[in-house]
């Protein structure tokens, strides 16, 4: 969605109302250790789509906790935000850490043909005969 100043500070304002609802007036303990990373607010304040963050395993889990407790949770927001209209409800998993995860593990696990030398072309170079026993002649 389109940002600016002020659709900035109304998805700031937003994120914080709804962490505030999760954290202490929603008690379903399927949404505990559940982190909102973003919020995005439709311009007329009629769409809010919240981005979570969980464990990997947890996924399905939150998914339904989440779609069990959106009326709630959008009663208490409407309440909190005090806008003209109270905005319909969109939960997205967030799996950009997962991601960044993943991608550290790989860079972290280097293969062993790395380490050998190559010629500018990217063939292995083979190493130079080293004579330890004397030329008899």
């Amino acid at each position: 969605m389109k940002q600016n100043q002020h659709s900035r500070r109304t998805n700031e304002q937003a994120r914080v109302k709804l962490a505030n609802i999760l954290l202490f007036e929603v008690s379903d303990p399927d949404l505990a250790l559940l982190t909102i990373t973003g919020v995005e607010v439709s311009v007329d304040k009629s769409y809010l789509r919240a981005y979570v963050s969980c464990d990997a395993d947890r996924y399905d889990e939150v998914t339904a906790a989440l779609g069990r407790a959106k009326g709630r949770i959008r009663s208490l927001l409407g309440r909190s935000l005090g806008w003209r209209v109270t905005p319909e409800l969109d939960f997205r998993i967030d799996t950009t850490t997962d991601e960044a995860e993943r991608i550290s593990r790989a860079l972290g696990d280097v293969p062993p043909t790395l380490a050998v030398e190559k010629d500018e072309f990217g063939y292995p170079v083979e190493p130079a005969p080293t004579d330890s026993a004397p030329n008899e002649e």
